[in-house]
């Protein structure tokens, strides 16, 4: 299975990647510490995070990816993000699964693993497959644009999915930040948010949401960017949204 992976993984690397919502989610409020990137890919976050001083390594199960990565000087390792990773327990103070868990059959173990390695965070990004727009496709007959068989997605995930993922690996959630259609178009983003928030797996097509390990702990208000800084407990952050191309 391994082997047949790592050769659809390698024709994806033909072409590099861009920056996109979620790296550009991640960039936006990781400034310090070390950094794990688990599927890598071509190592453009790492490459990014690097230059601002953070100590960064990745894995991924494609040679491609990391052959390219060797060409920018990231200190990346092929291996197969499914088995246990070559590193000790709280190796990292950040762990990044950006768009990964929809590439695997049993997202629940990965995560498991990611948070084994990690020292405070876990970030996560994964395809909402039930947005508006998703849906819209569907209805015409179409093939949801982030389902195409190019992407390689098995696991279909949505906002009730993802939550349940958490659930079942043992974190709370104690913080949600959904964004959604046309927020910066007035009178109309009225409207946008308030559906967002009555239906979020509808229309809240990026979801931020922060989760911890101990249900016993209170969430102290703060903005996001000031609870990334906390030191005191692993959370999980976790972006959802319309795969942006």
């Amino acid at each position: 299975m391994s082997q047949s992976v790592e050769k659809f993984q390698n024709s994806q690397w033909k072409k590099l990647e861009k920056l996109n919502f979620s790296k550009n989610a991640i960039l936006d409020i990781l400034h310090d510490g070390s950094v794990l990137d688990i599927g890598c890919g071509d190592g453009l976050l790492m490459e990014y995070l690097k230059k601002r001083g953070l100590e960064c390594a990745g894995v991924d199960i494609s040679s491609q990816a990391i052959s390219i990565c060797a060409g920018r000087g990231l200190d990346c390792r092929q291996a197969d993000i499914t088995e246990r990773l070559p590193f000790n327990n709280s190796s990292f103070d950040n762990v990044l699964l950006i768009d990964v868990l929809e590439h695997i059959f049993q997202p629940g173990e990965v995560l498991k693993e990611a948070y084994r390695v990690s020292r405070k965070f876990v970030f996560i990004s994964v395809p909402n497959f039930v947005s508006l727009p998703a849906r819209f496709q569907v209805f015409l007959g179409r093939v949801p644009e982030n389902n195409t068989a190019r992407d390689g997605h098995v696991y279909w995930m949505t906002w009730r999915v993802i939550l349940d993922l958490l659930t079942e690996t043992g974190f709370k959630v104690v913080e949600t930040q959904p964004n959604t259609f046309w927020e910066d178009v007035p009178i109309v983003c009225v409207v946008t948010t308030f559906l967002k928030r009555k239906w979020p797996s509808l229309f809240a097509p990026h979801q931020y949401v922060v989760a911890i390990n101990d249900p016993s702990f209170v969430y102290p208000a703060k903005k996001l960017k000031e609870w990334v800084a906390d030191d005191h407990y692993k959370e999980l952050l976790v972006i959802t949204g319309q795969r942006l191309q």
